[in-house]
C-alpha cells in the first residue's frame, strides 16, 4: 500500500476513500476537497489491489472535470490511464455504443448531431409531414423531443392527450425513424438508446456488472432519473456505488436535476452511513456561518454544516445603494481599490442573478476603464436576442442595410423559407438594387413584412425608448419568447429579461446623451459591443450568473441585485420548492468567496425603461445580524426596531405574531392579484402586510381591507 496516498487527508476524507467494497454517499460541502477524495478513493482501490484500473467506471458532468481526474491519477500511481472508463455520461455511452453498435442497431460510424444540425433534422421532418411551423416553432418540437427522451420516453410512451400533442408525437416518431434511416443520433438519444441496450441485453449487462464493481459518481446531486436508472442498471445487485454530492448545491432543476436521486440511493442500496465532508477549505469563518445560516431554512435537506481551521475573517459588506447605476459604480470603485491594494482583477467575481444584469455593469466598467470578462456568456450587446432587436432597428434607421433584413425577414418566423430570400437576392442583384428594394417590389409573405416595417418606421418621431419598446412589441420579438413552453422555457425567460433592459438601455442612454437619436444610440451599441471584452490571459473582473459560478472560487465576491423578486427570482418565490432552489443558489454564491464578500442592492432599479422601487432581499433577512457590516447606514421604519436602510423592514417575530394572521412565507390568494407570497408585516397602528403576488410583484395591503385567503 502506498501510505503516501492517504498523507494529508483529513478524518472524513479518509474514512471516505478507506470504505469497505458498498455502496456510499459522501456529502461533501462546498470547497471541501471532494475531488480529491474521489480520485484519491480511485488509487485506492488500485494500488490495494480492490481492482483493475480497468474495473473502475467513474462519471464526471463535464469533460473537463474527466481530464482533471485522470492527469490527478496519473500523478498519484505509475497507470496507464489510457483506457480507463473515466467520462461524462454522454461520452461513457457513446463509448458503449460504439462497442456494440450492432446490438444497439446503430452502423459503427454512426455519427452524433450537434443541436443546431439536430433543428435542421426536426425541420426537414416537419416540412416532409407538413406541419405549420408557425403554430408548432421547430425549436419548440426540438425541446419536445429532447426533453422526452431525457425522462426515458419514446415518441409510443408520450400521453398524447389532445390533438396538439399527437401532432408533436407524430414528429418525434418520424424524426427517429429518420435518425434511424441516416444513421445518426443526438446527445439525449446517446444515454436513452445506451439504457435500452443494457435492459434488453441481460448478458451484455451482465458483462458489465461484472467488469465494473466499483461505480464512482461526482456532482449527483445534477443527475436526472434517466441518468439515475442507468447506474442502477450498471450496479446491479452486487457492485458498489460510491457517490459524491451535495443536496446543498442542487441549482439545475430547469436541466432535469432530481435532487430526490440522493435519497433514492440510500433507500435502493441500503446505505446507512453518510460520510460529510464539513471542513471546508476555501472560505474563512464568516462567510461560512453565513452560509449555514441561510441553507438551514431549507426543507428536506440530508444536513451538514461547513467549518473551518481558519479564521473568522472579515463580515460580509453589505451595500444599499439608491439606484442600480449606484450599485454598478461601487462596485467599480471597490474592485478598483482592491486592485491597488493587490488583489487581482481576476481574483475578483461580480455575481448576478439574471443575464439581463450584466448590462448596467458592463456600462460602468466600459466607462471606468476597468478590464472584465463575462464568464459562461456573451455581453450584453452581443446577445442573440439583442442583435434581433438591433438589426430591426437598424433597419428602421437604414433601409439600405442587407444584413439587418436578412437576419429578421424571417424571426420570429413568418412563412418566408430560405428558397424566398434566394429569390429577393437574386432580384436585388438583377436590378442593382438594395434587398428592401427588392422586398417592396415582392408579394405574398414578404410584402407583409414590408407592410410590418413600414407600420414600425411610423414611430420614428417618438422618444427612443418608446421606439424600442414598440419596435419589440410590434416585431413579435416579445411575443415570441413570452409564448416558449417546455424545456428551454427558463431561457426564453431570460431572453425576455434582456430584451426588457433594452429599454432601459436606452432610457440610460437619453439621460446621460446630448444626442438622443435613434442613430446614436446604435452606435452606441456597436461601441459597447465593441473589443471591450478582456482576452483571455489579461487580468480582468468576472461577470457572471451565480449558476456560471459553480465550481468557481474567488478572493473577493460581489453578490448583486440582493432585491425581492430578483434574487429570489419572481419566477420562484411562490412555491417552497421554488423558493428553496433559490436558496441553494444563493447558498452557492456565498460559498464561492474565500476572504471578501460584498452583498449588494437598490433601493430602485430601471426594468423596462421605467424606475421600480423594489425591497431588500429576504436572503438579507437570514443572515444573522452579527456576520454583517453595514457600508450605509440603518434607519428605522415603520415604528420597527430593526430595519433595512431607508425602505426595507425587518420585523420582529413578536411583532409578527401578534399584530397579523399571517406569517412571513405563506401562501395566500387575494381576488384581484392572484396568488402570492407573504414577504413582510407591520404591527403597530398600521396593520400591514406585504405580499409578493406572482403576476402583480411586490404590494404593501392594510390588514382590515386586504381580503386575503390562506392557500
Amino acid at each position: 500500500m502506498n501510505t503516501s496516498l492517504l498523507s494529508g487527508l483529513n478524518t472524513e476524507q479518509r474514512a471516505a476513500v478507506e470504505l469497505p467494497a458498498r455502496s456510499a454517499l459522501i456529502l461533501a460541502g462546498a470547497g471541501s476537497g471532494k475531488t480529491r477524495v474521489l480520485t484519491t478513493r480511485i488509487a485506492y482501490l488500485i494500488n490495494t489491489g480492490q481492482v483493475s484500473p480497468h474495473g473502475i467506471l467513474a462519471v464526471t458532468f463535464t469533460n473537463k472535470a474527466a481530464k482533471e481526474m485522470l492527469t490527478r491519477l496519473s500523478a498519484m500511481l505509475p497507470i496507464n490511464t489510457r483506457g480507463m472508463w473515466i467520462g461524462t455520461f454522454h461520452g461513457l455511452c457513446n463509448r458503449m455504443l460504439r462497442a456494440h453498435h450492432r446490438e444497439a442497431n446503430l452502423p459503427q460510424t454512426f455519427q452524433i448531431l450537434d443541436s443546431a444540425d439536430q433543428l435542421s433534422m426536426v425541420k426537414r421532418v416537419m416540412k416532409a409531414l407538413n406541419v405549420d411551423d408557425e403554430k408548432y416553432p421547430p425549436r419548440e418540437m426540438q425541446w419536445f423531443i429532447s426533453g422526452n427522451k431525457e425522462q426515458g420516453l419514446r415518441a409510443s410512451d408520450v400521453d398524447a392527450y389532445d390533438p396538439y400533442t399527437r401532432r408533436k408525437v407524430e414528429v418525434f416518431a418520424e424524426y427517429d425513424a429518420q435518425c434511424q434511416r441516416e444513421g445518426v443520433v443526438d446527445f439525449a438519444e446517446l444515454l436513452l438508446r445506451c439504457y435500452e441496450l443494457l435492459t434488453r441485453n441481460p448478458p451484455l449487462r451482465e458483462h458489465y456488472q461484472a467488469r465494473f464493481k466499483h461505480i464512482l459518481v461526482d456532482e449527483f446531486q445534477d443527475t436526472n432519473p434517466l441518468q439515475y436508472r442507468w447506474l442502477k442498471l450498471l450496479a446491479g445487485k452486487d457492485n458498489a456505488i460510491f457517490a459524491v454530492g451535495d443536496d446543498d448545491q442542487s441549482i439545475y432543476a430547469f436541466r432535469g436535476a432530481d435532487v430526490g436521486n440522493m435519497k433514492e440511493l440510500l433507500r435502493d442500496f441500503h446505505i446507512e452511513n453518510v460520510i460529510k465532508l464539513e471542513q471546508n477549505y476555501r472560505s474563512h469563518g464568516n462567510i461560512l456561518e453565513a452560509a449555514n445560516a441561510l441553507i438551514s431554512r431549507n426543507r428536506n435537506r440530508l444536513g451538514k454544516n461547513l467549518w473551518t481551521a481558519e479564521l473568522k475573517g472579515e463580515p460580509l459588506r453589505v451595500y444599499e445603494a439608491p439606484t442600480d447605476n449606484d450599485e454598478a459604480r461601487f462596485i467599480v470603485e471597490e474592485a478598483q481599490q482592491l486592485a491597488r491594494e493587490g488583489v487581482r482583477l481576476s481574483e475578483m467575481a461580480v455575481l448576478y442573478r439574471s443575464n439581463a444584469q450584466s448590462r448596467v455593469l458592463e456600462h460602468a466598467l466600459v466607462s471606468a476603464g476597468v478590464a472584465y470578462r463575462v464568464y459562461g456568456g456573451l455581453r450584453f450587446f452581443e446577445r442573440q436576442e439583442i442583435k434581433h432587436a438591433l438589426a430591426y432597428l437598424r433597419l428602421l434607421e437604414n433601409t439600405g442595410d442587407d444584413s439587418a433584413l436578412l437576419r429578421i425577414i424571417n424571426f420570429p418566423t413568418r412563412g418566408i423559407g430560405a428558397r424566398s430570400v434566394e429569390q429577393l437576392q437574386e432580384n436585388a442583384r438583377l436590378h442593382n438594387s438594395t434587398l428592401w428594394e427588392a422586398a417592396a417590389r415582392a408579394g405574398g409573405k414578404v410584402a407583409a413584412f414590408v407592410a410590418l416595417m413600414e407600420t414600425m418606421r411610423g414611430v420614428a418621431h417618438l422618444p427612443l425608448p418608446e421606439i424600442v419598446e414598440h419596435v419589440l412589441q410590434h416585431s413579435g420579438l416579445s411575443a415570441h419568447y413570452q409564448n416558449e413552453t417546455g424545456a428551454k422555457q427558463r431561457e426564453a425567460q431570460e431572453r425576455l429579461e434582456n430584451l426588457n433592459e433594452l429599454i432601459t438601455a436606452a432610457t440610460m442612454f437619453v439621460q446621460e446623451s446630448e444626442d438622443d437619436s435613434l442613430s446614436a444610440f446604435l452606435s452606441h451599441a456597436a461601441l459597447e459591443a465593441g473589443e471591450h471584452q478582456a482576452g483571455a490571459d489579461a487580468d480582468a473582473l468576472h461577470l457572471m450568473t451565480v449558476h456560471a459560478a459553480k465550481g468557481l472560487e474567488f478572493h473577493t465576491v460581489f453578490i448583486t441585485g440582493l432585491e425581492e423578486g430578483l434574487f429570489p427570482h419572481q419566477n420562484s418565490v411562490n412555491t417552497e420548492d421554488g423558493l428553496d432552489e433559490e436558496r441553494r443558489l444563493m447558498y452557492v454564491a456565498l460559498t464561492r468567496a474565500r476572504r471578501r464578500l460584498y452583498l449588494t442592492f437598490a433601493q430602485s432599479r430601471m426594468l423596462h425603461g421605467q424606475v421600480n422601487y423594489g425591497i431588500a432581499s429576504s436572503f438579507l433577512r437570514e443572515l444573522p445580524d452579527e456576520l454583517l457590516h453595514w457600508l450605509t447606514p440603518r434607519l428605522p421604519m415603520r415604528g420597527e426596531g430593526y430595519a433595512f436602510p431607508a425602505a426595507q423592514g425587518k420585523i420582529s417575530n413578536a411583532a409578527a405574531t401578534n399584530s397579523s394572521p399571517w406569517q412571513v412565507g405563506q401562501r395566500v390568494f387575494h381576488q384581484k392579484f392572484g396568488e402570492g407570497v407573504v414577504l413582510d408585516l407591520t404591527g403597530g397602528g398600521d396593520g400591514q402586510v406585504q405580499v409578493n403576488f406572482k403576476h402583480a410583484g411586490a404590494k404593501w395591503l392594510v390588514l382590515e381591507y386586504a381580503k386575503l385567503t390562506a392557500r
